[in-house]
């Protein structure tokens, strides 16, 4: 089934819930998720200081795109900085991170399934 249908409704009425797998300071706010659970739009946070170096680098057989709503993410790889006002756009296998949040973050997240990237 795909994510429930939902009107506008306060974000604050849904708990803060640790990350399935995190690491210790990564939250989460899941709004919508389908039955099966890796297609979702969440909220994400980092507290000040936290390091997903643990989770090493993230690919995802979906499509993910984030934007950064507060704070900033250093991505360990690229040993670049992304704040506030920045978009990601990420298609199925493409790695990404680790990060680093000196100063903490929050990011809008939406996962879905679609076409594929091609070559």
């Amino acid at each position: 089934m795909p994510k429930p249908e939902r009107e506008f409704f306060d974000v604050t009425e849904v708990d803060w819930t640790p990350v399935p797998g995190g690491v210790d300071g990564l939250t989460e706010r899941i709004l919508a998720r389908d039955d099966r659970g890796d297609i979702a739009s969440r909220i994400l946070r980092f507290a000040p200081g936290t390091d997903t170096s643990p989770m090493g680098v993230l690919r995802h057989p979906f499509w993910e795109e984030v934007y950064i709503l507060e704070g900033a993410l250093h991505d360990l790889t690229l040993d670049r900085t992304f704040s506030a006002g920045q978009f990601a756009c990420r298609p199925p296998g493409m790695p990404h991170g680790p990060w680093r949040a000196p100063e903490g973050c929050l990011t809008l997240e939406v996962r879905y399934h679609g076409t594929e990237k091609t070559a």
